[in-house]
């Protein structure tokens, strides 16, 4: 009954290829906007921003990066950590060397920084792919982790070897750094990945889309159909680091305040990675569902025992942690491989034709 269809009718190719083919999708999703501008800041207390919405929406906007290039293009990749690094050490010397820039600018402009390592990191994908392509990638994390530690000047010669976020304004609110206030900072994120969302339905739903599912699909037969398999994948490889590169400032400079080289290592990238496995390869809500899961369901988890007045130590807490978010990954991989995402338009395709079975 709630996605009842019933008198929705489409009578041009305009509407036929619209964004939300049924009204309760968009009925939906402002739903979710207004929970996400307007009820969760008035209720939220500052443990549930910096524990909670603010690391899922840059969690969720890393992995949207990371679904454009494997998800979408078919490029296997582990070195999504590192990109986030230069993402946000490019954020930070912009910072440094224009003091007076505006810091959303700087973290849009660091994204193209990123880009562009990820573009020259990109070129073995033009005759390497599969499991060889995960590695030549691999290879760039270990590498550009390794600058990170080595090139002083990345850092501003900080004798700790790493970045401190400075108090930085905009309209003489505190942005970013000590002064900053959660709720500010949860707004200018909410607004830089809800830009990022739009502009990824944008590129996946258009022509580059297409472009990029053919080469995921098969590659030779696209390349037949005269795709130019070398642009399609290098831009894949750019649009996805750009993405990333932008989480990693947001990463830095409205959640951590500072970070070191290893914060960006091989753990990162695998994280970011399983929140785009479990939410679902190919798909832009199964980033949120991902992130949901692995970056928020351990929090909620933690503070049970206590609200139910079990004592246990907190270590034993860790453990049970791990085992139920590793049971629950194993069981939706089980029950649907295709991630959260599929899971969903199951149930949405249900709703659509209810009461009736098929």
């Amino acid at each position: 009954m709630l996605y009842r269809t019933a008198g929705q009718f489409k009578t041009s190719y305009t509407a036929d290829q619209a964004l939300f083919p049924v009204r309760q999708d968009a009925v939906l999703l402002g739903v979710i906007l207004l929970f996400a501008y307007v009820i969760f800041p008035l209720t939220a207390s500052e443990f549930a921003y910096q524990t909670l919405l603010i690391p899922i929406l840059i969690y969720a906007l890393a992995a949207m990066g990371l679904n454009i290039l494997t998800g979408y293009a078919g490029q296997l990749s582990l070195g999504t950590g590192a990109f986030m690094g230069v993402g946000a050490y490019a954020c930070y010397k912009l910072i440094t060397i224009f003091p007076w820039m505006n810091p959303v600018v700087a973290i849009l402009l660091s994204g193209v920084f990123s880009a562009g390592v990820g573009v020259v990191f990109g070129i073995p994908s033009l005759r390497i792919k599969g499991f060889y392509l995960a590695i030549a990638t691999l290879a760039a994390q270990f590498f550009l982790v390794w600058l990170f530690e080595k090139w002083a000047w990345l850092y501003n010669y900080n004798a700790s070897g790493a970045i401190q976020v400075p108090n930085l304004e905009m309209f003489g609110v505190y942005v970013s750094g000590p002064q900053a206030g959660s709720m500010t900072q949860y707004y200018l994120v909410l607004g830089i990945v809800t830009l990022m969302t739009l502009l990824c339905i944008n590129l996946t739903r258009g022509n580059l889309g297409r472009t990029w599912k053919a080469t995921r699909d098969m590659d030779i037969a696209a390349e037949l159909i005269g795709i130019n398999l070398m642009k399609s994948k290098l831009i894949a490889f750019a649009v996805s680091s750009y993405v990333v590169g932008v989480a990693g400032a947001l990463y830095v400079f409205m959640w951590k305040g500072a970070a070191e080289p290893n914060v960006f290592d091989i753990p990162l990238s695998f994280q970011v990675l399983f929140i785009a496995i479990i939410g679902g390869l190919g798909s832009i809500l199964g980033n949120y569902l991902g992130a949901i899961l692995i970056v928020g369901l351990p929090v909620v988890l933690n503070l049970v025992p206590a609200a139910v007045g079990l004592s246990i130590s907190s270590a034993t807490v860790e453990h049970l942690n791990v085992m139920i978010v590793g049971g629950l990954i194993i069981f939706f991989l089980i029950v649907e491989p295709h991630g959260l995402a599929q899971l969903w338009r199951l149930i949405r395709e249900k709703l659509i034709i209810w009461p009736f079975p098929h």
